[in-house]
This record gives C-alpha cells, sequence and structure tokens, in this order.
C-alpha cells in the first residue's frame, strides 16, 4: 500500500475525528459547531489525496503554495470545492493565485492588497481577502502588527474587487496555552475593534481563521470560525515544514 493510499483509506475516520473534535469545542465554548468551518489543509498532499478528501466531505481546502494551488484548484474547484490561499502570497504570483483561489487569506500589505485588486479588475472578478496579523510577535511568521491591522482591513475594504472577510493568525509556537489562547484573544479583539468602527466595506468581516490540529479547542474557546487542519486530517507529513508557514 502506498502512502497515498494509506491516507486515503484513514480519510473518513480521521475527519470524523476532526469534526467531533470541533463539535465538541463548541459544546464546550458555549457555541453553535455550525459558526465553525474545517479547512482541510492539502499542503504537499498528491491531487489524488486532495480529491479523495473532497469526496470524503471535505468543503474548504487550503492551500499553501500558489504551485500547488495552480496544480489542483482546476480538479478542486470542478469537485465543487471552495479553495482559499493560506500560505505567503508573493507579488509575481498574484495572477496565478486570483485564477483559483475563492480566498486569500494571507494579505499582509497594501502593496499586496493593491496587486490583487489590479489583477481582479483586469479579469472582472471579486476576490475574497483576510488580514494576515501576526499576534505572536515571532519573526517566522508573516503578518501585519495586531496594531497595524484595522488600518490595512480599512484600506482592503476600500478596493472595489476585493471582499474584506475577516482575519486570519497562525497561534504561537510555544507550549503554554494560556499564551497560545491569549494571541487568539488578540485577534477577536481586532475584529471587534474595526466592526465597532462601522467604516464602510468592514460590516462583512466576521471570519476569525485560526487554530490548527494541536490547539484548534483553544481557537474555538476565542471565537475562531474557521479552524486549518491538516495532520490531524491527512496524517504527518513526510517532511513537515515549520508552524510559522502555516498550519499542520
Amino acid at each position: 500500500m502506498t502512502d497515498d493510499d494509506a491516507r486515503i483509506a484513514a480519510l473518513p475516520a480521521r475527519l470524523a475525528a476532526v469534526t467531533a473534535r470541533i463539535a465538541n469545542s463548541c459544546g464546550t465554548a458555549g457555541r453553535n459547531p455550525s459558526e465553525v468551518r474545517l479547512l482541510v489543509a492539502s499542503k504537499t498532499m498528491s491531487p489524488t489525496v486532495a480529491r479523495a478528501a473532497v469526496a470524503a466531505g471535505a468543503a474548504l481546502l487550503g492551500e499553501n503554495r500558489v504551485q500547488e494551488l495552480v496544480a489542483k484548484g482546476p480538479e478542486l474547484v470542478g469537485l465543487g470545492a471552495e479553495v482559499h490561499l493560506i500560505g505567503h502570497l508573493q507579488g509575481n504570483k498574484v495572477r496565478d493565485a486570483v485564477l483559483w483561489a475563492s480566498c486569500v487569506e494571507s494579505v499582509d500589505s497594501a502593496g499586496l492588497g493593491e496587486r490583487l485588486e489590479a489583477r481582479c479588475a483586469a479579469t472582472g472578478r471579486t476576490l475574497d481577502v483576510m488580514v494576515q496579523v501576526n499576534v505572536s510577535g515571532e519573526s517566522s511568521k508573516s503578518g501585519v502588527t495586531p496594531e497595524q491591522a484595522p488600518a490595512l482591513a480599512v484600506r482592503l475594504a476600500g478596493l472595489p474587487h476585493l471582499r474584506l472577510r475577516g482575519f486570519m493568525t497562525i497561534g504561537a509556537n510555544v507550549p503554554d496555552d494560556d499564551v497560545v489562547r491569549a494571541g487568539y484573544a488578540r485577534l477577536r479583539a481586532v475584529r471587534d475593534e474595526l466592526l465597532s468602527g462601522g467604516t464602510p466595506g468592514t460590516s462583512g468581516a466576521l471570519e476569525l481563521s485560526m487554530g490548527m490540529s494541536g490547539d484548534l479547542e483553544l481557537a474555538i474557546a476565542e471565537g475562531a470560525t474557521i479552524v486549518r487542519v491538516g495532520s490531524a486530517v491527512f496524517g504527518e507529513r513526510a517532511v513537515l515544514a515549520t508552524r510559522g508557514a502555516a498550519d499542520i
């Protein structure tokens, strides 16, 4: 049995287990499980495995690298899946990202937002975006500071071909749950501050994409609306990226 075969065979049970974790966490937090979407992070997975995840019930997938988005996007979108770009986006790869991503969660500068706006205007489409915020201050992670995030969000909200949907972060890479949870609480506060300002174009910025395989319970307790889960669905990857790269 190949690695792909083993991953595919385990998918239904793994997806069910993650879904149960989300439901249990919502119950503990007094939230409705329908408020939290599972994003299956399919980075480094083959198109065959990603396709099997959709067949097993994954409706929302995330890719870290534009190259993988281009390789898998057409088929996944054809199967009815929603695909987000959750990794760092270089300006010279905006064209390909706009082709297949329904949302870019990792917008971390006004310049990148303007490049996305220009490409969307040229192709006649509208793109969902989120502001990536570095709540931990770790140099290994991309994103603006919590203090900078509201201004960037307002800037993106003013671009006619972008729809501001909320904020994304990667939790602190530390063993102290209180520190990790405090970062997630900080992101919720950033969102709430933006919404309370009533700036045009920001009322739909409700999403909080935060929490991964190891800490989704903490993120849900602090209001996550999307949790990005990779290894808990697919098993450990042969070559693990750093946590700062976005999501295992």
